[in-house]
C-alpha cells in the first residue's frame, strides 16, 4: 500500500514537474513578443506625454507703471503664469477674465492655459504714464494738435509738428516735469526757423584843429651888454607859416593852421542765422600786439591777435505768431593814429591802439521790423597853450611869446536792425550784372565809355481795329443766342415771350425764372 502511494506521489511530482517545464518553453517561447508590445506601447505614452502642447500668440498688451487694467479671454481659462511677477502682476478673477496690474517698467510674458484653446502667450510691456502728459499737453499748447507721447522703456518720447520754437519749449518743459530728464525731443517744427538780419552802420566822424604859434627874435648891440629876446613857439609841421625879417638878428614868424576832417562811415552787413544759433560778422581787419611773458628764461614777447572793423554778433529764436526774439552785439573798431608810446631798455615803441564802439540788447521783431540803436555820441575837446611866462599873458603881443592848440572830435554812431524770416526766393530774380553791357570797340575808344548802352526796348504791338464797312455804316452786332428752350407755340399776332437761360435763377428766392 505504500509502495503504491509512493509510486503516485512520484506520478503527481513528474506531471507537475512537466507542467513546469510546458510553461516555461512557452514563457520563452511567447515573452519577447510581449514584451516588445508592451515596452512600445510605454514609449508612445512617453512620447505623447513629452510633445509640445500648441501655442497661440496672443496680440500685445500695454499697461502702465501703477494702473491696472482688464483681459477678456475667449475661451475658459483654467491656469495662468506670468514670467517676471516684479514687471507684472496677475490675477485669474473668474474664467473668462484676468486683471493684470503694471509693478515696474519692463517687459515680460503671461500664459494662459485652456481645456478647449491652445496655450496662450501674450506680450506685456509695461512703461511710464503717457497719457498723463498727452492731456496736459492738450490742455497748455490748445494750438498743437499733432504732439503724440509715447512711453519707451523708462522715457517718454515727444513727436509730431509744432508751430514754433517756442511750443518745443513749452512741451519739453512739461515733459520734463513729468518725466524728469528721461525725455526724447523728436518734435518738428513746422515754421521756417531761418533768420536773415540786415545791419546798418551809419557813423559820422568830424575833426575840428585850429593851431597857432609864434617866433619872436629882437637883438641890440650895446658897447657893454647886447639885449636879446628869443621866443620859439612854433609848431613843427604846420602847414602856414608868415615870417617877417628885419635882418639876421632881428624877425618875427607866425605859423597857423585849421584842420576839419568829415568821415562817412556807412557799413551794410546781411548774415543769416538758424533759430537758437549764434551768427557773426566782421568786415575789418587783423593785427598783433607784442606782449610781453615772463618765464624762467627771461622775458618773452608773444604777439596777440586783435580784430577791427565793422562786427555783428546775433542770436535769433523764432518764436509764435512769426515774432523774432533777437540778442544781437554789433561793434564798430578802428585803429587809432596817436597809438600809446612805451619806453623800454631804451627803447621807443609805439604800439597801436583800438578805438572801439560797441552796443549789446535783447529785443522782439516781427519779420520786416527795425529798430535802430542811437545816441553812441562822442564829444571830445582838447585844448594846448605853450607860454612864456608874464610875456605870454599879455593882451596883444603875448600871442608873439606862447603857442595855442584846439581841437574838437564828435562822433555818431547809430545801428538799424531788421530781421526777416528767411523764404526762397522767386525763379526770376535777379543779379546786379544782369544790367552791365559790354561796350563796343567804338564806345570804349572813340568814346571811353566802360559800359555800353542797353538797347531799348521792343514797342508793343498796336491793337488792330475791326475794318469799318464802306459808307460809315456801323456794324451789326448778332443778336445773343438763346440757351433757353423755345415755347412750342405762341397767339398770333403776339411776339413770343423772352427766353431765360436755364442757370439763371430768381434773386428773392434763387428759384428759376420763369
Amino acid at each position: 500500500m505504500r509502495e503504491q502511494q509512493m509510486r503516485v506521489t512520484l506520478r503527481n511530482r513528474s506531471n507537475t514537474n512537466g507542467w513546469r517545464i510546458v510553461a516555461l518553453a512557452v514563457c520563452l517561447l511567447v515573452g519577447p513578443a510581449w514584451a516588445d508590445g508592451k515596452t512600445a506601447a510605454m514609449t508612445a505614452l512617453a512620447d505623447k506625454s513629452l510633445a509640445p502642447a500648441s501655442i497661440e500668440m496672443a496680440p500685445h498688451v500695454g499697461a502702465t507703471v501703477g494702473k491696472s487694467l482688464l483681459l477678456h479671454l475667449r475661451s475658459p481659462a483654467t491656469r495662468v503664469s506670468v514670467g517676471n511677477p516684479a514687471v507684472a502682476d496677475v490675477m485669474l478673477l473668474s474664467a473668462t477674465e484676468i486683471y493684470l496690474l503694471g509693478k515696474s517698467v519692463g517687459t515680460t510674458n503671461l500664459m494662459v492655459w485652456s481645456r478647449s484653446a491652445p496655450v496662450s502667450v501674450v506680450d506685456i510691456n509695461v512703461g511710464v504714464d503717457a497719457e498723463a502728459l498727452q492731456s496736459q499737453l492738450r490742455v497748455m499748447l490748445p494750438d498743437e494738435k499733432g504732439i503724440r507721447v509715447e512711453a519707451v522703456a523708462d522715457s517718454l518720447a515727444l513727436t509730431g509738428v509744432v508751430a514754433d520754437a517756442a511750443h518745443v519749449d513749452r512741451a519739453m518743459g512739461l515733459a520734463t516735469a513729468y518725466a524728469g530728464k528721461k525725455v526724447i525731443n523728436l518734435l518738428q517744427v513746422a515754421a521756417p526757423q531761418q533768420v536773415l538780419l540786415e545791419v546798418k552802420v551809419a557813423e559820422v566822424s568830424k575833426t575840428l584843429i585850429d593851431k597857432l604859434g609864434a617866433q619872436y627874435n629882437a637883438q641890440r648891440f650895446g658897447p657893454s651888454w647886447s639885449p636879446s629876446v628869443l621866443s620859439s613857439f612854433l609848431i613843427p609841421g604846420l602847414g602856414g607859416n608868415l615870417s617877417l625879417f628885419h635882418d639876421a638878428n632881428n624877425s618875427v614868424s607866425i605859423d597857423a593852421e585849421r584842420d576839419n576832417n568829415l568821415v562817412k562811415i556807412l557799413a551794410e552787413p546781411n548774415i543769416m542765422a538758424m533759430s537758437g544759433q549764434e551768427g557773426s560778422f566782421l568786415a575789418g581787419g587783423m593785427i598783433f600786439i607784442p606782449v610781453p611773458q615772463g618765464g624762467i628764461g627771461g622775458v618773452t614777447i608773444t604777439l596777440e591777435e586783435k580784430q577791427f572793423g565793422v562786427g555783428l554778433k546775433f542770436t535769433p529764436t523764432v518764436l509764435e505768431g512769426g515774432l523774432i526774439n533777437l540778442r544781437v552785439s554789433p561793434e564798430v573798431s578802428e585803429l587809432s593814429t596817436t597809438g600809446t608810446t612805451i619806453t623800454a631798455a631804451g627803447v621807443t615803441s609805439v604800439l597801436p591802439t583800438i578805438t572801439t564802439r560797441r552796443a549789446s540788447t535783447t529785443v522782439q521783431l516781427r519779420d520786416g521790423e527795425s529798430f535802430a540803436i542811437g545816441g553812441l555820441i562822442k564829444n571830445n575837446l582838447t585844448q594846448n597853450v605853450n607860454a612864456l611866462p608874464a610875456l605870454g599873458e599879455l593882451p596883444v603881443l603875448g600871442a608873439l611869446f606862447r603857442s595855442s592848440g584846439f581841437q574838437n572830435d564828435r562822433t555818431e554812431l547809430m545801428f538799424v536792425i531788421t530781421p526777416h524770416l528767411v523764404k526762397p526766393l522767386p525763379t526770376d530774380y535777379r543779379l546786379p550784372t544782369d544790367s552791365f553791357v559790354e561796350p563796343t570797340r567804338t564806345e570804349f575808344f572813340l568814346k571811353g565809355k566802360m559800359e555800353g548802352q542797353a538797347p531799348a526796348p521792343a514797342p508793343a504791338p498796336a491793337a488792330t481795329q475791326p475794318a469799318q464797312p464802306a459808307g460809315g455804316a456801323s456794324t451789326a452786332t448778332p443778336a445773343p443766342v438763346s440757351s433757353g428752350v423755345t415755347p412750342a407755340s405762341a397767339p398770333a399776332g403776339q411776339p413770343l415771350p423772352p427766353v431765360t437761360p436755364a442757370n439763371a435763377h430768381d434773386q428773392a428766392g434763387g428759384f428759376e425764372t420763369k
